[in-house]
């Protein structure tokens, strides 16, 4: 599949093989007997979760990440039961029981919470697998209490409802170039962690997030949770293509209408640009509907016959307007690219994330359900 989907005013293509090939790449840094878990939460980053479920497991990993129990429900009924599912984040107590019906592994760190889930998994008939997290500066969920994590981890180890299946943290600023935080976090974790590991050898340290990861191996532990950088997404905001990571998603549309505006006339609402000369504007029919958003307003640029070309006027629910100069052979129908490459132009996630002041998470994530997701291998 290439080029715009002429049936749909706007579209996500989304190259599953770009994230096989990136969960290989990822999975060849890893220190031996590390595993690879792909974190396919929030609908794959907006790449769509259950695809990218499927091309992650074919490119390496051997566990998935999400972070709510309808998550893991939903990504159970696709992959089947044998696919490790862990759930990151925190439950109420119906959300628990639909965690414990998708057999995922959930996360702890409160006792009460433990004592009702331990009691709670008699009802389903297996033995949960549970993962204490150590609040080592996240600063979130997680105790920050030593004594308490070692504690709840030896109880879990200890109670034979359950099965206590790994100890976890997240580091604050592995994607920041001082690493002296990163640092103090690893050596948290490390104190309490591996003396837990040594009483309790079967279970499973986990810590590097994609940035983590990417830094280097004794960030790596027995498993590495990687949600970005499957995607081809650069964790530090800068270029995917310099860690070898090939970007899935790209956001096509055309151009609906090519229209004259003379110097001194405006596009779009609050009359936020004028046109300081005579030129060609080209209205494409996306908006902060889709999650193209409003703040991208006179600061980004489109792809549209090969060139990049600057966004002009505010940022409508519905439109944008883009500045093809005093000349142009553009006509209705022809496509452009919001986020991708097209001919020798390219405009990806960071740039946008950039114009932004926010990261390339936040541009993927945010595309909207009106946005069709098309997928090649």
């Amino acid at each position: 599949m290439s080029g715009h989907d002429p049936f749909q005013r706007v579209t996500a293509i989304v190259d599953l093989g770009n994230v096989e090939r990136n969960c290989v790449t990822l999975a060849a840094k890893l220190a031996p007997g590390t595993e690879l878990c792909a974190v396919v939460k929030a609908d794959g980053y907006g790449h769509g979760m259950g695809e990218c479920a499927d091309a992650a497991l074919r490119g390496g990993a051997s566990r998935l990440a999400v972070a709510t129990a309808t998550e893991a429900f939903e990504l159970r009924e696709r992959v089947g039961a044998e696919v490790p599912i862990f759930v990151m984040g925190a439950l109420t107590g119906a959300e628990l029981d639909v965690a414990l019906q998708a057999r995922a592994e959930l996360t702890v760190w409160r006792t009460e919470f433990f004592e009702a889930l331990a009691e709670r998994a008699g009802l389903f008939g297996f033995r949960p697998r549970l993962h204490v997290k150590y609040d080592t500066g996240m600063g979130r969920l997680g105790d920050r209490e030593p004594a308490a994590i070692a504690r709840l981890a030896d109880a879990a180890a200890a109670d034979e409802r359950v099965e206590l299946a790994g100890v976890w943290t997240h580091f604050a600023t592995a994607d920041e170039d001082d690493d002296t935080f990163l640092r103090e976090q690893l050596d948290r974790f490390r104190e309490v962690a591996l003396p837990i590991a040594e009483r309790h050898p079967e279970i499973t340290l986990h810590a590097a997030n994609s940035a983590a990861t990417l830094r280097g191996r004794e960030f790596h532990f027995g498993m590495v949770r990687c949600g970005v950088a499957i995607y081809g997404l650069d964790p530090f905001g800068r270029d995917a293509a310099a860690q070898g990571l090939e970007p899935a998603l790209a956001l096509h549309t055309y151009v609906a209408d090519v229209k004259r505006i003379h110097a001194g006339e405006s596009v779009g609402y609050g009359r936020s640009w004028r046109a300081p000369a005579d030129t060609w504007v080209g209205v494409l029919p996306v908006g902060y509907g889709d999650g193209y958003r409003r703040g991208l307003s006179n600061v980004a640029e489109v792809a549209i016959d090969g060139m990049r070309r600057p966004l002009v006027g505010t940022v409508s629910m519905d439109n944008v307007t883009v500045d093809l100069g005093p000349e142009t052979d553009i006509a209705p129908g022809q496509p452009a690219v919001l986020v991708g490459e097209q001919g020798d132009a390219r405009v990806d996630a960071e740039l946008l994330a950039e114009r932004l002041g926010t990261i390339n998470y936040e541009i993927t994530t945010g595309l909207t359900r009106r946005v069709p997701r098309a997928y090649r291998t």
